[in-house]
This record gives structure tokens, sequence and C-alpha cells, in this order.
């Protein structure tokens, strides 16, 4: 489900201009937002936990799609609060081939007011697209269905993007 509300108290929506960050990556490098988007549009993804099978599948799903995301001059990053150790695990394991971004106390999840979920027992499942004007196009809520995400984000980036799918 794709959601474009314009209501703030729903945090970072379709429309409005991405909250800037800057955190660091599982190597311990910080990833700056505004650098990101200044080389092109930029899919954020904040997922709960590293190693957990919905968590692993989207993270994946992105890795799997990564040469279209950079065929459209995208970076994709993902967050959550895990430590570095554990995202530098996470990120060997499966071979990730992008920043992973230690939130550490869920200070960036709490400002983009990313929706707990499970009854707010664990944190949830959020995807952005931004543009290179810093403008939030897209937003993906939803715990379940992760590797959704994946496909919105690669068409709303190739759609800011003006590429259309490979043949």
């Amino acid at each position: 489900m794709t959601t474009e509300t314009t209501m703030s108290s729903a945090g970072v929506v379709v429309g409005e201009r991405a909250i800037p960050f800057t955190l660091p990556d599982q190597a311990g490098k910080p990833f700056r937002l505004a650098d990101a988007i200044a080389r092109g549009p930029v899919v954020v993804f904040f997922y709960p936990k590293d190693g957990t099978p919905g968590c692993t599948a989207e993270a994946c799903s992105f890795r799997d799609a990564s040469d279209d995301f950079a065929a459209a001059g995208a970076t994709v990053v993902g967050i959550s609060s895990d430590d570095a150790a554990a995202h530098a695990k996470f990120a060997a394991d499966h071979q990730l081939g992008y920043p992973i971004l230690v939130d550490e106390g869920g200070r960036v999840r709490a400002q983009w007011k990313v929706p707990r979920a499970l009854f707010g027992m664990m944190d949830g499942r959020v995807t952005y697209v931004i543009d290179t004007q810093g403008i939030v196009r897209h937003r993906h809520v939803g715990l379940l269905g992760a590797k959704k995400h994946v496909e919105e984000a690669l068409a709303v980036v190739r759609s800011v993007a003006g590429r259309g799918a490979a043949s």
C-alpha cells in the first residue's frame, strides 16, 4: 500500500522534503542523506532487525535489484537500530553492497515518525523514495510483503529518474 497523505503528524510523507540526517554505516563511515541526494534519487528503507526472515528477504531483494537501481542512478540505504557489528555481519552474510545505517536509539526513525508494528511491540518497515530535490516521491508502509517495497521503489525511482524499465 502506498501512502500519500499530507498530514504532518504522519511523519515524512509524499510531497514533503525529507528530513536530513547523517548516520554511520556498518563500517563506521558517515552517510549524509544530502550527499546522496546530490548524486541522484535515494531509496531509504527502515526495517526492524538484522537477520530476521522478513528483513533478510527485504535486504536481499534490494541487493538482487541493485543493478536496476544503479542503472536508474539511485542510491539504496537501509536503516535499523541494530549496532554496527550486527549490521556488518548482516551485510557480509548476505553480500549486501549498499550502506546499512546505525540509528542508535531510533533517533532518525523517531524524527521521520516511522510507525511501530505489531501493536507497538517492534519497529515498523517503511520505504521512501526521495528525488534529487530532496522531496519524498513515494512512501510504502507494511511489515509484511517485504519484496513489494523493492518493486514499488524501483518503479518510482525509474519514474523520477526519467528512465523506463530495462528491455
